[in-house]
């Protein structure tokens, strides 16, 4: 069976040491699922084409789109071109249409670091980015965006609105009752209905007016909403403090 969904590699030394909180990770999760692909994994790793390759290899086994986040710049730690290169059986080449792109954007002497940003695996893509002259590489169905939150974000869009998903339809419940009070129901729901996801997170803030919440999601908005009703007929009495 081909794989469906898509899976991350995070890289970079920065975030494994706390020098840079990573934000792109939580921002690739939002937006693939509002345009509905699944992830299916999110690896974080260092600046090293071993570790690289094998996260790209195993993110490859694992989804049908692979995104990478970070070490596609000019400098000696920007390695990802090379390891997806490798992961990919492909060799490194330099894309004549990326030197013309960099070459006009050139302010000074073009430098042999700065003619680094045209290299790619071989059989890579430059996709075209709305509003900035700086592509999006791709080979295959791998997409190198860079690490730099921004570009990241703008890149990603660029990607996503060639990409095809099924958006899911989520319901929440609000209970006051803990989860050993409520898991019968929701087990009994969950067996029934395979086809929706239905998770369960206690919450330990007594600030909040509600102990656990239950999220009930899936393609198909009828059946959320057949779980929802009947979830809220099973559960104790009085034990639903809102939903939305």
């Amino acid at each position: 069976m081909e794989p469906t969904g898509a899976a991350a590699v995070i890289i970079g030394n920065e975030v494994l040491t706390a020098k840079v909180v990573d934000a792109n990770g939580p921002h690739l999760i939002r937006r693939l699922r509002e345009v509905g692909i699944p992830l299916r994994s999110l690896e974080i790793v260092p600046d090293e084409v071993d570790v690289i390759v094998e996260a790209v290899a195993r993110a490859r086994m694992r989804a049908r789109y692979v995104f990478t986040s970070g070490g596609i710049g000019p400098t000696h730690d920007d390695v990802t071109v090379r390891a997806v290169a490798l992961a990919m059986g492909r060799k490194v080449v330099r894309l004549p249409e990326m030197v013309a792109l960099i070459r006009q954007k050139a302010v000074d002497t073009l430098t042999a670091e700065a003619l680094r940003l045209a290299d790619a695996p071989e059989g890579a893509v430059l996709i075209a980015q709305p509003g900035s002259w700086y592509p999006v590489l791709t080979v295959g169905d791998v997409f190198l965006l860079p690490g730099v939150p921004q570009l990241f974000r703008s890149q990603l869009d660029a990607v996503l609105a060639r990409l095809r998903g099924t958006p899911v339809y989520l319901r929440v419940l609000y209970l006051n009752q803990g989860e050993s009070a409520v898991a019968a129901v929701l087990d009994r729901v969950a067996l029934d209905m395979p086809h929706v996801a239905i998770g369960s997170y206690p919450m330990f803030d007594r600030t909040l007016d509600y102990v656990v919440k239950v999220t009930v999601e899936s393609e198909d908005t009828a059946a959320v909403e057949t779980a929802m009703l009947r979830l809220q007929a099973g559960l104790p009495v009085g034990s639903v403090v809102r939903t939305e």
